[in-house]
Order: structure tokens, then sequence, then C-alpha cells
């Protein structure tokens, strides 16, 4: 095994258990014993199991017969509930099971209609004295899943202290990450070195040392705290579950779970390409069929709202002469969705509560009762005559406490009123569930929000959740959970000290961020003057806007600007009015994490294809494969930069042009100016 030291002292380092180090000599020394593997069905990647002969579960993967990872362990610290402690040592196995899974199924909405599920699978059973503990590992063509499950048994209840699932790469890669404790995951994506790393939030992206890529995250999480990821000295990375708090301190304690109990998976993407890396859906795979029989409510849309108005300090959340959401602007709001084919509009800061939010007195939010000057009656009515869905707003301030004690209340509100979708917010950095002040991805956040998407779908609402925990393929087993937010999206370009995110920024998020599901960035801003703070804008051309729309997937996708810049912009904002955002397959042309990307999907509901393609802060000229469009005619509406486009100079400039294709059509080259970008439209004739 190669070992690449890590001399930087670092806090998280300091709470490495020293039986976890103890535990990783022995795994180096010893990993022979008791040899069980499974393959992939294509047979290019192994998995092996073996137990040390100190009893130490660990496993192994090699990918068409090169090593992967390099013996790594596995297991959790447990505290039984008569007071004993379990490692990861003393293990025996008592047998094996194997099966393997070959079904294809659909979508209520995504990037694609239909998703093949086909892995083969080990199960090994082992005891601890009176505890039994299985390991689940599923072995696709394109990665690797494991799972920690404990049996129903008269060792019912647990506390899990530590978690010791590694990852020992036998060539060091170069990771894209961010820090663990980043406020609601808005944080930019670096790249370094494995051994440079610190404690990173999952999930991660990796470049490995032979030009193949990984990604590493988890799915299902399910009453389990989200797990953290940090580089080691001895050449691996290790598992740090998100802690719990008492008394407003961090506690040893994880998770508390009660047998029968399944951990979520830990997933690894293994793929030669970029394009092979995206096109994964392991993680949607690995998360139960859906829970929800009738979905017919369950409806992808585009929306516009009263908010970027907020943002530019045009108008404000709280009650006043400027007030955002009031009855007459949001009646303009919902006219211009009407007569532009938007489906819905969201309005933020329609009920009390913001006063208390700002600090100007201790109200609490009310999710029933709106602004004197927020006429609900008369909106939802005038809404649903002009075929317009009202986008509910609830923020929290973090007193998820009080939410949740609100939540049946809330969501009969919405229902009386027709309003089926929310954005739901925790703007706080510690949320306060009902087990007091919580960091909001620990176990008791993550129950919290599964209350509310829960509680969501009996009242038939589509949640839009920001400031979460992050996606892990829950939207598979409720697909009312359309999207999250967990990124660092456009309004860091309206109000950060930074001066807004890098070009380079939404050209990383699709092989990070993204990969771990929808994301809520609220692409198209069309006016990049920003009077408040002028050091700060949109690092982007228009057309590169137009392009986030494909690029960034969100089943509710928000058109963020102000109408009266949409106004201005009509022949550019016809692609929004046109561009679907439920597709019927999607695939990754061409890209480089961080340097461009090439996005190309089918709509659902028609035979239409978009393509959308970024740039970073380097202009440069992409080839488009067109073999995707099969056979036939086509006119492609194409929207790209002008000659004399810069995001800097001259954001605005933009050519728009019709061309008529026929099959085979030949590639075609487009430029991408500096920040640029090109949307385009396929009709079949």
């Amino acid at each position: 095994m190669r070992i690449w030291f890590n001399h930087k002292d670092t806090n998280m380092k300091t709470r490495v258990n020293t039986f976890i180090i103890i535990a990783v000599g022995i795994v180096l020394t010893a990993c022979h014993r008791q040899p069980m593997s499974v393959n992939s069905p294509d047979g290019r990647l192994t998995l092996h199991f073996a137990l040390t002969d100190a009893g130490m579960p660990t496993y192994e993967v090699y990918q068409d017969d090169h090593a992967v990872l390099e013996c790594s362990a596995l297991g959790l610290r447990a505290v039984t509930e008569q007071g004993d402690t379990i490692g990861n040592l003393d293990w025996q196995c008592e047998g094996t099971e194997t099966n393997s899974k070959d079904e294809t199924w659909q979508t209520v909405w995504g990037e694609e209609r239909t998703i093949r599920d086909y892995h083969n699978q080990l199960t090994v059973h082992l005891r601890h004295d009176m505890l039994r503990m299985d390991i689940v590992f599923r072995v696709f063509n394109d990665g690797f899943a494991l799972r920690y499950a404990f049996p129903e048994q008269s060792c019912n209840e647990l506390t899990i202290i530590d978690e010791y699932t590694s990852y020992a790469f036998a060539e060091e890669p170069q990771i894209w990450s961010i820090p663990w404790r980043t406020e609601y995951y808005e944080a930019l994506f670096t790249k370094s070195p494995l051994h440079l790393k610190d404690t990173m939030n999952s999930p991660i992206t990796l470049e490995m040392a032979d030009g193949s890529y990984a990604f590493l995250h988890e799915a299902a999480v399910t009453d389990f705290p989200c797990q953290n990821l940090y580089a080691r000295q001895d050449a691996s990375l290790g598992t740090y579950l998100t802690p719990w708090m008492r008394e407003d301190k961090v506690i040893d304690d994880k998770a508390y779970i009660q047998t029968p109990f399944a951990t979520p998976w830990r997933f690894m993407i293994l793929t030669r390409t970029l394009p092979e890396m995206v096109a994964s859906r392991i993680m949607l795979n690995l998360n139960e069929p859906c829970q929800i029989e009738d979905t017919s409510w369950i409806r992808p849309m585009k929306f516009i709202g009263i908010w970027w108005n907020m943002h530019m300090r045009e108008w404000t959340w709280r009650q006043g002469p400027q007030h955002g959401a009031t009855t007459e602007h949001m009646k303009q709001y919902i006219d211009f969705a009407a007569d532009h084919h938007i489906q819905g509009v969201l309005a933020e800061g329609w009920n009390l509560g913001w006063e208390g939010y700002e600090g100007i007195n201790n109200d609490r939010f009310s999710f029933v009762t709106p602004y004197p000057d927020y006429d609900i009656d008369y909106l939802s009515a005038y809404a649903q005559e002009r075929g317009v869905q009202i986008v509910c707003h609830h923020e929290t301030s973090g007193r998820a406490n009080e939410y949740e004690a609100d939540l049946d209340t809330a969501y009969q509100y919405m229902q009386s009123y027709g309003m089926h979708a929310v954005k739901t917010g925790y703007v706080a950095p510690i949320i306060t569930t009902m087990d007091g002040h919580q960091i909001n991805r620990g176990q008791s956040g993550v129950r919290h929000y599964r209350k509310v998407i829960e509680t969501a779908a009996r009242y038939h609402v589509m949640i839009d959740n920001h400031e979460p925990a992050m996606p892990s393929g829950l939207q598979r087993t409720w697909p009312n959970l359309m999207t999250q937010e967990g990124i660092r999206g456009q309004e860091w370009n309206a109000w950060s000290s930074d001066g807004g995110s890098p070009c380079s920024h939404v050209c990383t998020l699709p092989y990070t961020r993204m990969m771990a599901g929808p994301a809520d960035y609220t692409p198209g801003v069309f006016a990049f003057e920003n009077p408040v703070i002028p050091g700060t804008r949109v690092h982007s051309t228009l057309c590169n806007q137009l392009a986030l729309f494909v690029v960034l997937y969100s089943p509710l996708q928000m058109a963020c600007d102000r109408i009266e810049n949409y106004a201005a912009h009509p022949e550019e904002f016809r692609f929004v009015e046109e561009v679907p955002c439920d597709w019927e397959q999607s695939h990754l042309l061409d890209g480089q994490i961080g340097e461009y990307v090439v996005m190309a999907r089918q709509d659902r509901h028609s035979t239409d294809w978009y393509v959308g393609a970024i740039t970073n802060e380097e202009a440069r000229d992409i080839t488009i494969d067109m073999s995707f469009l099969g056979e036939g005619e086509w006119v492609a509406e194409v929207y790209r930069d002008g000659d004399e486009c810069d995001w800097e100079t001259n954001p605005y400039a933009t050519i728009i042009e019709t061309i008529h294709l026929s099959a085979p059509c030949a590639p075609m080259t487009v430029h991408l100016a500096t920040g640029g970008g090109c949307a385009i439209r396929f009709v079949k004739l």
C-alpha cells in the first residue's frame, strides 16, 4: 500500500478515536481470512470481503483486475442498552447469501423516464457475542454500495458512536469537495489531493490517478445522521457521522437506533468517463420504490416569484412601504406567468412573522395568517382563474420544532386554497428540533425533514426544501420531494461579499453537487447590474443563464429575475417559456470538471430535444455531437453569445438564429464567450 502523509493538524483529526488508529494497523497487516466476493453483472468490478485474524470486517474493490480500493475497514462502534461497547474487532461470520436483480422501473419525474437496476448482491451475516449484524454489498456495472443491517434480536437498542467505513485508495486521487461545517452546503467546490483534504461534506467527486472518475456519497438517509468524510494519514478516507448536540455542545453520540434497522447506503460510482459518471443512477436504485399510490398531483413546473427584488433590496419580506408580497404585485406576477406559459408564482414574505425573523420583535412565523396587504382569498381565486399555481413559502428561521407542531394546520390551509407546492426554509446555522438545538444534518434534523415530506404527501403538497440535509435519492420513495437547495445558488450573486460565484462554479456543479439530486439553483438572471453592491454580480452572459435551465436539473425550476427584466428581453425569454423541466432522457455530451459542460435532454412529453452548453472564465469553441437526434428533419432554434460578448463587459450580446438540419446531422461548432453559453431547442419536422 502507498502512504501519503498528511502533516496538517486539524480539530477534526484530533477527534479520531485511538481505537480506529489501532484498528487501521491491524487492517494493514492482516486482510486475508475468510474471503468472499461479488462481481458486477458485466464482471469488470469485483468486491472482496474478508474478516482479519482479529475479526475485523474489511473489503477491497478491483476494476478490470486493478485495485481501486485496497483493504479497507468496515463496521460501527456501538453501545448496547446494557452498556457494552462493541467495535469492529472480534466479529465472526455465520454465513452469506447472494442474489441478483435486473429490473427496469419508471420515474414519476426525472432526468429520464426509465431506470435500470442491475446488480449482484452479497450479504454477510456476522455475530459479536449476542449482537448480530449483516453487511450488505451491491455491485453494479458502474460502482458498488454497502450498508449495515441489524436484524430483529434481543439486543434491540443501540447507540452509534462511530462508523469505521473507510476507503483506502490504491493510488492517491484528486478530490472535489466542500468543508463539512459549511452552512447550508453553500460553498465553492475545490480540488486538491486526498492528503491535503480535511473533513468534507458528502458528496465528493474524485479524479482518479488513471484518468477515470469516482463519486462518493450516501443513499436512502432515513433516521440516521448524514455522513462526512475525512482524510487519514494511512492514505484512506474515513467516515465521520454528524453528531448529536446536548446543551448546545457536540457529544459523542451519533445515532440512536432500535433493531431491526438498516443504515443508509454508502456508495461509490466508478466510471472511465464523465458522461458515464453523470449517467449513473446507483443512488436512486438504492432507495425504496415510490410509496405514494396516486402521483397524478405531482407535476414538475417552472415558476417565477416575488424574490429577486428583495435580494436587490427594492422590496422587503416584512410588511411596510416597500413590502414585496402585496396583492398588487402578486397579481402582476400571476398575469405575467399566465401570459408566458409559466405554471407557478412564488410569494416570499406573504405571512406574518418576518419582523421576528429580522430581529425587530419576538414574533414567530404564522403559516396560516397573511399580511393585511396580501389578499389570499382574491389571489387564490384569481390564480386559479388564470391557470397559475401559487407556490407557498414557509420560512422557519430554523425553528423546526415550531414548524413541525404546525405541519397539519399549515398544509390543510394550503390545501384549502389550492396550493400544492411549498418552498420551505431553515435559515439558522443550528436548527431547533424537537430534540433541542441540533445540526440540521444530524439524526434529529433528518427525522424532521422526513416528517415534513410525509406529512406534505398526505395533503398533496410538493416540497422545495431550502437549507436541507444533503439529498440522497429519497425522491424515488417520496416523489413529492421535488427539489432542494443545499447549493451555493444564484442568490450569492446578489449579496456575497466575495463579488459573486466565479464562472467556473456552474461548470463544477453538474459533476459534484448535482450528482446528489435536483437543486433549486434559481437560474435566469437577465439584468446583471447590481446598484446595491456594485462589486457583486452574476458572472455570466445572458446565454449562459438560458443554458442553465438545461444544465442544472430541477423539476421545480425557478426563473428568478424580476418580470420587467424578462419583458425587456422577450426573444431570449422565449427559450425560458419553452424549455421543460421533466425529461425523457439526458446525456452529458462533453465537458470537464470546472471547465465546461455540454448537456442534451429530450422533453418527456414531445420529441423536442434541448442542449445547454456553458463555459468558465475561458472562451472556447465547442463541438456538439448531434447523433442523439437520430433520424428525421429538424429545426434548431439557437441562442448563442454574440461576437463581442463577454461576461464582464458585454453580457447581453446574443445571436438568435434558426438552422435546418437533416439526419445524419453533422456536428455543430459553437463559440462560447468568457462566462458564456449556448441554448438550443431542436424541433422535429
